[in-house]
Formats: C-alpha cells, structure tokens, sequence
C-alpha cells in the first residue's frame, strides 16, 4: 500500500464570509463541513464539500488502496436529473476530494450492481459525443466561484479522457485540451476512478481556505440515468446540468499554492508531400518541411496570453460535406485548436450558444465573428504567419482580443490581411452579461478598403428557465451604400413540462461583417414556438412526449413575404433513450429571381405554397448499434421531394473498433428536370488507448461526383505532446483533371510537437 500523510485541515462549521484573495466569501449552501465530516447539505439539498490535504501525492493507478481511503470517509448521495426528479441515484458513488502542493485529486468507487458485460464502456477517444454516453463519472470545478464559468473533466471505465470548460454557462466547449491524468480499476461490484488534474491546468486564486465551485455527474446509460451531486432543473435533464455552473455545490478547505504564471512552449516540426492538380502550375509531390510554435503565458490568475508563429493545422480533419438544397449558404463548424480555446468569450448576440457556432446548418442570426474567415478562403488554406490572443477575466469583465496576420494565397487570390477582433463582457446581476466588439479587416473580402463591424449585446437569465438576448450591430465597408445595421431580440421560456421562445431578427441589405458570417441578407424574421411536454405516469415506456408548434416568418427589406415556414412537431422520447419524431412543414417561398436548385435545374421566380413531412426514429447513443434513421416525403417549390437518411450512426464492433456510418438520399421532381442527390460518409475509428488512436474520413458527394479521405494517427506520447501522421486525398470520379486520371489533391503529413511547461 502506498504511503498517503493526510492532514484533516477542518474549517469552522459556519457559512459566513471566509478570508481569501480579493475580497471575502460568502458560501452559497450549506456550512462547511467539521472533521472528520467531508460533506453537508442545506434544505434544498445543495451540498458543501470539505477537501482533504495530502502531504505526499496520490498514486494515480485507479486502485484506491492509500490511507485516505480508509481513514476518510467519502462522501455521495447523488441526485436523479432522470429519469426520477429529486430521487437518490439507483446506484452509490463513494468519492474523495483531495490536494497537494502541485495537484487537485478526484476519486471515487463507483457501485454498480450490474456485471461488467452489462456495463456500457466502449469508447477510447478523447472528447467524443459517444464518450459521454458511456457510463462515466464526471466532475465541474468553478474555480473563481462566480457561479458563471467552469472546467470539467469526464472518464469511463475504460479510462478514456474528456474535458472541456464553459463560459457564462454557454456551449461546451469540448476543443480545450488540457493536460491531467486518469486512471481506473474494477472491484467487486463496480468500477474505480482516480483523476490527477495538474494546479498548472487551471485558473484560480491562490491562497489558504480557498472556495471553489463542484459538481459531480454520473451516468448509467443501460438506464438512461443521469445524477448530480447538487440538484439540477429537469429542464436540463441529462448531459447539459453540469454546464449550469449557478447549480453547483460548493468545495471548502483549498490552501491552494501560489499560482504561477503557467509560460507553455509547444514548437512543432512538419514534414509534408503535397500534389494539387486544381493549380496552375499543378504540384507533383512537392516535398517541403516547416518549423513554428504556440506560446501560453498566464499574464494573471485569469488572464492568458497566446502567440503562434507559422502556424500550421494539417493535423486537422477535414470538413464534413452537407448537401444543400437552399438558396444561401452553410454555415461549416471551426476545428483548429488555436481558435477553439477560450471561444466562449467570443460569442455576440447568441445568448451563449458559444462562437464557434452549431456543429453545422442553417441558422439566420448573423455572426460576428466567424473564426473560419482567417485562413481560408475559396476552398483553399491561406498561411496565417503570427498572431496573438488575449483572453480571460479582469474583475467582473470579460476580455478577448485577437490579432492576426495572414499571407497571400495566390489559387484563391487571397491577398496579405491582418485580422483584429476586440471583445469585452461585464458581468451583471447572478447568471447576466452586457457587452460590446468590435472586428477589422484590412483588406476587403472584395479587395476594396477595409472592412469593419462593432456592436453590443446584452444575455440575461431569471430564475431556473426564463433567458433573453439582444444585440445591435453595425458594419462599414467600402463601396458598400445602404441600411449596414442588424438587431435582435430574444426571449425563451424553456421549463421542463412547458416551453415558449418569441424573437425578432433584422439584417440589413449593406450588413457585412466580413470577420463574421451572414447566410442571408436584407430580411427581417419573426419566429414564435409553443411546446407542451408531459411525463406520463402510466406509460412505463414513455418517459417523455412532446409536442411543438412553430411559426417563422420572413420579410425582405421592400416588405415583401419571402419565407413563411408553420411546423409542427410531435417527439417520443422512450425510458431506453430511442426516440420517433413526426415533423410537418407548411411553406410558402417568394422566388423574386431564378433559383438554380441544381445546374441546369432553375426554379422561376414566383409565389410557392408546399408542404412536407418527415417521420424519424433514434436509436439510443448508448446501443451498439445506434443513429437517426428518416424519412421525409412531400412538396418541394412546383414539385415534390423524397428524402431518406440514416444519420449519427455508429456501429460499436467492440471496446477498441467502431464505425459511423451515414447516407442520405435526396430525390427531388421539378417541372424544370430531376435528380437524385446522394451523400455517403464514415468515419472509422480504431482506439489503441485512451492517448493513442487511428481514424478514417471517408466521403462520397454525388452532388460534385467527389470523393474523399482523410486518415489520421494521432499519439499523445507525453501528456501535451503529440505525433500526428495524416494523408488526405480527393477525387473527382466525374472527369479527368489535369495531368490525367481522377485525382484532384493528395498529401501525406508528418507532424511532431512538445509541449513544455514552466
């Protein structure tokens, strides 16, 4: 057995303000705990933590055999989100909270009455969707206690790793990749987790009898179950509680370490053959190797600056096609790391939705900043020579700035241009902000002057469930005469049994934020939705129904009706996760110019009245086999529409091996001609641990008679440091291109980084 000195450091048992850095602070719960108790909890059942300091460090193997474990008692009693509100989980969590002088320590035996065979545990890659349905145990520290913005970080039993940090209790942002370490072990009647999360990882105040936010999750996902340490909203039943960081218990006793000023160094070498036949002159395995770097410096306890050099993302996946029957634009996911971390503090006028935007799709709300429009234009990638970011909290403001100079690409006519975005938040009320950016671009995406946008906005939260937004914004570009303002208010009601959401959105005909995205300009939309969503008690297959009706309307700045769009929806969400939804579209279309649904396949302008349904059913994350099988038939502009689609799919061949397969086939009939679109993508993915793993993106788009791959290896060989060997490679099975043959590009990468920490 290892040797584990423990000192019970205890606090008085009093819930008043205690000394720390910055100011005194007051619990929100229930009392610190007194030895040799970890845990108490108030009347509405919020529980207050007590850490436990070591003078020697955990060994981290996931056996849970040092003294702390004998001579400690755990605390638990986590609380049903589903399927029982308020109930005590159906299974125990025995969990330690502990700490040295460079380490926050999380273990726990987690019980489980079920064999290891009934378990579900098969997923290895970090950060993935099907991790977190696994079974897992999962923990959220706010670490400057605003009751705001936390870090988590999540392992099944497998040991695989997941983290992410939330922002203003926005979306997850699942791309911060910090350094820590987890390991588990099995026992008779469940599974161990010990999880050794480096003081260098986060951000806090240092000092003696610290106060940090906690929440605890557990999941049983044979029984779609979801538990909390702290009670959470059934509104937010499932996943989504732990980002409700105004939820979250409370952790007491921290004699935290100074907190240093975390300076990272993470250079890379590359090494790279490339072939594009789609320049001219065409390239023919160019070989070529580069050399750059990312610097991280914590100027204050919450306040971090980021430099790159050179930067290269060839480790990256490429984008996932989406077919488009639509007159505008999509909107495609960012995926490079140096834009992902921190982006929360980047969002405008999304009410938390997070800038990185939905994971793909349609939305109208225009964004300011769209980190996508740095380093790529046209299809190709521009090289971004430096840059430099600002990110974090003064006080109760919010602060991000970026600069960042790109080169010239000469395919895509992509001249040398700086980027800077600036973007305060302010903290008010409990859970509310107000804030302002501003976004330049010195060379116009049309080679004109620069370009500029700035506004303010304003994410307010009452109560549980009642949210609102707003935003004005402005844009200024050269050449560019007309109404250049949009604005949007919001307001939603998002209770567990009903639901309410009204919004008003304008975009301008000259609105141009050139930084941001806009998939449609010169409209306004009014939208409204009423939802109804009863639990019934008798039907002991059903744990939920729900039925929605939505309006959406849509004006061009001459008042004249181009989208009005009436759907009803009716959902059934079963006690073993599937679901079967019925959606049906009543749309009418103002076509006021041709509509090229296709080359060669123009709709005429004019007024069309259509409508459509699609019937779905959802196969439970958890199953080995799982994803959305749909399909929708009915009107489409003078013609009609049948499209059917599996999508979300994944095939668990075992713990290591899995496959996510997707089709979609689109039919559509027109007076003006037919066609059949047809999308084929999977994803093969082969986990050889929890830090090394192999994955495969292959693509079919009949739309451009495209396919692609990309297949990547990626190997953590030090925590922070990584070897990634990637080729892509595409083709046109349509035509030859030049120089013969159906291959459009091709590349093989090699890619070696380190990280150092100071």
């Amino acid at each position: 057995m290892a040797a584990c000195t423990l000192i019970l450091a205890g606090l008085p048992a009093r819930s008043a303000a205690q000394p720390a850095a910055g100011g005194a602070v007051v619990i929100d719960g229930s009392p610190r705990p007194v030895p040799p108790e970890t845990i108490t909890r108030d009347a509405l059942r919020r529980p207050t933590v007590r850490a436990i300091k070591l003078t020697e460090p955990l060994r981290v193997d996931g056996q849970l055999d040092e003294a702390i474990y004998s001579t400690v008692p755990p605390f638990g009693g986590f609380i049903q989100v589903v399927p029982e509100t308020g109930a005590e989980a159906s299974e125990r969590t025995d969990v330690w909270i502990s700490f040295d002088d460079s380490h926050i320590y999380v273990s726990a035996r987690v019980w489980d009455s079920a064999p290891p065979e009934q378990w579900v545990a098969n997923e290895l890659r970090r950060d993935t969707n099907q991790l977190r349905n696994n079974d897992h145990l999962g923990v959220m520290f706010d670490t400057f206690y605003d009751r705001r913005s936390g870090f988590m970080f999540y392992s099944n039993p497998l040991g695989a790793l997941a983290d992410y940090s939330v922002i203003d209790e926005g979306q997850s942002n699942t791309d911060w990749n910090p350094v820590w370490e987890v390991r588990t072990g099995r026992f008779e009647g469940g599974w161990t987790i010990e999880m050794a999360i480096p003081f260098k990882t986060l951000r806090y105040r240092s000092g003696t009898n610290q106060t940090w936010g906690i929440q605890m999750r557990r999941s049983i996902r044979r029984k779609n179950e979801w538990a909390y340490l702290s009670p959470a909203p059934a509104s937010m039943a499932g996943p989504q509680a732990l980002n409700r960081i105004s939820a979250a218990g409370t952790l007491v006793g921290l004699d935290l370490p100074a907190a240093s000023k975390n300076f990272e160094l993470k250079p890379y070498v590359i090494g790279r053959s490339e072939t594009d036949r789609a320049r001219v002159p065409s390239l023919s395995n160019d070989l070529n190797a580069a050399f750059g770097g990312d610097v991280k410096y914590g100027v204050t306890a919450n306040l971090t600056a980021d430099f790159t050099f050179n930067t290269d993302f060839a480790q990256v996946e490429i984008d996932e096609q989406q077919v488009n029957l639509t007159r505008f634009s999509l909107f495609f996911p960012e995926k490079r790391d140096f834009f992902l971390e921190g982006r929360g503090v980047f969002d405008f006028g999304r009410g938390g939705t997070g800038a990185g935007g939905p994971g793909g799709g349609t939305s109208d709300t225009p964004y300011l900043f769209y980190s996508r429009r740095i380093g790529l234009n046209a299809g190709r990638v521009v090289p971004i020579d430096a840059g430099g970011r600002l990110t974090g909290k003064v006080g109760n403001f919010g602060v991000g700035v970026m600069n960042i100079q790109a080169g010239d690409e000469e395919l895509s006519g992509t001249p040398s241009t700086n980027f800077t975005v600036l973007r305060v938040k302010r903290d008010i009320l409990r859970r509310s902000t107000v804030g302002a950016m501003f976004t330049n671009r010195s060379v116009s995406a049309t080679g004109g002057g620069a370009n500029q946008a700035y506004g303010v906005d304003g994410s307010f939260s009452f109560y549980q469930n009642v949210t609102a937004s707003a935003y004005w914004a402005r844009t200024e570009s050269e050449g560019l005469d007309g109404d250049n303002e949009s604005y949007q208010a919001r307001m939603n009601y998002n209770a567990d049994r009903y639901g309410a959401q009204a919004e008003y959105l304008k975009v301008g005909d000259a609105f141009n934020p050139e930084v941001g995205f806009l998939r449609r300009d010169d409209f306004t939309r009014s939208y409204a939705q009423l939802r109804f969503s009863p639990r019934p008690a008798r039907l002991r297959a059903v744990r939920k129904f729900s039925v929605q009706a939505d309006v959406e309307y849509f004006e061009n700045g001459a008042g004249d009706v181009e989208t009005r769009i009436q759907s009803g929806r009716f959902n059934t969400e079963f006690e073993n996760s599937d679901q079967f939804t019925i959606n049906v579209d009543h749309t009418y279309e103002g076509l006021f110019r041709p509509f090229a649904v296709r080359p060669g396949v123009v709709i005429a302008p004019g007024g069309y009245t259509f409508t459509d349904a699609r019937v779905s059913y959802q196969l439970g994350a958890q199953r080995r086999l799982s994803g959305t099988f749909a399909l929708q038939q009915g009107g489409f502009y003078d013609g009609t529409i049948t499209v059917a689609s599996y999508s979300g799919g994944r095939v668990s061949v075992s713990q290591r091996f899995s496959l996510e397969p997707s089709v979609s086939l689109n039919k559509v009939d027109l007076p003006a001609g037919e066609f059949t679109t047809t999308l084929v993508r999977s994803r093969i993915d082969y986990g050889f641990s929890p830090r090394m793993f192999a994955s495969a993106l292959l693509q079919y788009n009949s739309s451009d008679r495209l396919f692609s791959s990309n297949v990547r290896f990626r190997w953590e060989y030090r925590a922070g440091s990584e070897v990634f060997l990637v080729w892509t490679d595409e083709h046109d099975t349509l035509r030859r291109v030049q120089g013969g043959g159906s291959l459009r590009n091709r590349a093989f990468v090699a890619k070696v980084t380190r990280l150092l920490r100071f």
